[in-house]
């Protein structure tokens, strides 16, 4: 019986030292990847039984068996599949011993502990078990020889191979676990129930630990939609991503083509207590052939749809080692503008359909889509601004644009819109009052992303978007009152310069507009930046100084109007004039610098 032993090429043996002693921050995977090895092994002899039926003899009941021994360290892991010869495991027993690769060894070298997430479908796995093993030892048969083989390797660049006499078909490998408490817990039962469930619960063929089937084999993302429930499916969301409740909404996707892959998609009813912190992690499950993979593949989700949870499964990803590699991946781009365009055309599905079910959808992760708009320059925003809704002026109800554009006619070309800090606050607006009675519709945006995105989009079907606060705004067309108007601003010229000089720093201009409803003042905005926009900037580190340029638009219908005239040369004036200022800021949400000074001018006024 042949019996050798053997040394690994020079620079194999630094990249397995390499592995054992650096990639540490995965180790747990090693189970994985012997596991998937195993469920191989198995599919390869079932392949070749298709074409000689007798190769697999009276063994035709396929499993994978775990073992522990704890006094002596050592888990074992056995098949019933293929099995190797004496040839095909000196050849073939590790990429790394076949291929002795310097550039694999260059990008290991060059590559982080952190971007290191994947190894065995990447490479390396059998010799993956060294990061927690001392020592490997493999035992062996193939169905086409008649003798065993074993393989026993230290780790140190060395292996001993050697012919031995065996009756059952398949491979076990026995891994002698290494000293330290971090590597011990490996031997425990719950430890290796955790390993299997967390990793390769779905490997097809049962895997059986201390006499007990401890994986589901079938996974339900793989089961025919017909024989799923919604129970199934929460229950399985429930369960698989920690939510105490049952999921807004499920797609479930098998896709085939170039690319073929199963999805199972969620939307929660809630986002979790962390998801506007920087430390939530966006990201599906990745699988390939039923086997876990990582759980949060940020590349398959874009950053509007942070809060979509679920998992995809892909047999055709050509992974590596890297990270870096894999976010590379043509595949999983793929797969993510595919996933991308499914998401889209569903929630355009049940906007349409199931208008209050996607009311309550919106209303949790609406905003993310209006980020998204927003986000890259609106480079999105063909793509999802069918999605946006808002509340309108006329009956509270939330409307589409295109449900609002068919309303206001060919005739009207601006969309309209206001913006507040709720909904009661705008619709009490002297103007948003006066715009009703015209039965004149207006977007309410009560969101701080809400104008930003509508700036970013610029017009909708043509219609472009205009703020009722922008300072070229105007509530109708009446050219005898706009003459009116004209006249009364150079009938009070000096009095309209006396209050932009009083108000230098704050407003740029000051102007008479009929325009502003019942109310005596109003602040308006010239340029890019809105009154809006200036509160959300301010809050902002280091835009405190960005502002709106700011108009005191005063309606000379007011009684408080005549009172201005008639008070222009008395100390009174600029008591008056502050609290029309004042009280414009106020109506815009603003934060007043004196409310006591405030209150004083306004109590003396009374008097």
């Amino acid at each position: 019986m042949r019996k050798e032993a053997k040394m690994f090429q020079a620079e194999t043996k630094e990249l397995l030292n390499l592995m054992i002693h650096s990639i540490y921050t995965n180790r747990e995977i090693f189970l994985r990847e012997l596991i998937s090895n195993a469920s191989d092994a198995i599919d390869k002899i079932k392949f070749e039984a298709l074409t000689n039926s007798e190769i697999l003899g009276e063994d035709k009941d396929f499993k994978i068996t775990l073992s522990v021994n704890k006094d002596k360290k050592e888990i074992t892991i056995t098949d019933n599949g293929i099995g190797m010869t004496y040839d095909e495991v000196a050849e073939n027993i590790g990429t790394i011993a076949k291929s002795g690769s310097k550039a694999f060894k260059e990008k290991l070298e060059n590559t982080s502990k952190d971007d290191i997430d994947i190894i065995g479908q990447f490479g390396v796995g059998f010799y993956s078990g060294f990061m927690v093993a001392d020592k490997m030892t493999l035992i062996t048969k193939s169905p086409k020889s008649d003798m065993g083989v074993k393989w026993t390797s230290t780790g140190d660049g060395s292996y001993e191979i050697e012919e031995f006499e065996k009756k059952e078909r398949g491979t076990s490998i026995t891994l002698t676990i290494k000293d330290g408490e971090e590597f011990m817990t490996f031997l425990e039962d719950w430890k290796i129930r955790d390993l299997v469930k967390k990793y390769s619960d779905y490997v097809r063929y049962p895997i059986i630990f201390n006499d007990e089937t401890i994986n589901s084999t079938k996974p339900i993302w793989k089961t025919d939609k017909s024989q799923l429930k919604d129970e199934n499916y929460n229950e399985f969301y429930k369960s698989t991503f920690h939510d105490w409740e049952d999921p807004m909404f499920h797609f479930h996707l098998k896709v085939q083509g170039s690319i073929e892959y199963t999805a199972l998609l969620y939307i929660p009813k809630k986002a979790p207590m962390d998801f506007y912190s920087k430390d939530y992690k966006k990201g599906l499950q990745l699988y390939t052939k039923n086997v876990f993979i990582m759980d949060k593949c940020d590349e398959l989700i874009p950053e509007y749809f942070s809060f979509v949870k679920g998992l995809v499964d892909c047999d055709d990803l050509s992974l590596n080692i890297s990270r870096e590699i894999l976010q590379q991946n043509s595949e999983l781009t793929a797969i993510s503008k595919n996933l991308e365009k499914k998401i889209i055309s569903e929630l355009e599905y049940i906007l349409k359909n199931d208008r209050e079910k996607y009311i309550e959808f919106w209303e949790a992760f609406g905003r993310n889509i209006k980020f998204g708009i927003h986000d890259m320059f609106g480079m999105n925003k063909d793509k999802l601004q069918n999605l946006l809704i808002f509340r309108n002026s006329l009956d509270d109800k939330y409307v589409t644009l295109k449900e609002y554009v068919e309303r206001m006619g060919e005739e009207k070309k601006e969309i309209l819109y206001v913006v507040g800090e709720d909904l009661a606050t705008v619709k009490s607006l002297p103007k948003m009052e006066a715009l009703k009675e015209k039965g004149i519709e207006v977007l309410i945006l009560t969101d701080k992303i809400d104008e930003f995105a509508l700036k970013t989009m610029n017009e909708f079907e043509g219609k472009t978007f205009k703020s009722i606060s922008d300072s070229d705004f105007k509530l109708e067309e009446n050219k005898e009152k706009e003459e009116e108007i004209k006249k009364l601003s150079e009938d009070n010229k000096s009095m309209l310069d006396k209050i932009k000089e009083s108000l230098t720093g704050k407003i740029v201009d000051v102007e008479l507009s009929n325009n502003l409803g019942s109310g005596a003042s109003a602040l308006l905005a010239k340029g890019e930046i809105s009154l809006e926009m200036e509160k959300v900037l301010s809050q902002i580190p280091g835009n405190e100084n960005i502002k709106a340029e700011k108009i005191l638009a005063l309606n000379p219908e007011h009684p408080l109007f005549a009172k201005l005239q008639e008070c222009k040369d008395t100390p009174k004036f600029d008591d008056l004039l502050d609290i029309l200022y004042t009280e414009a800021l106020m109506l815009e949400g603003f934060q007043i610098e004196n409310p006591v000074e405030f209150i004083k001018k306004l109590n003396n006024l009374l008097k």
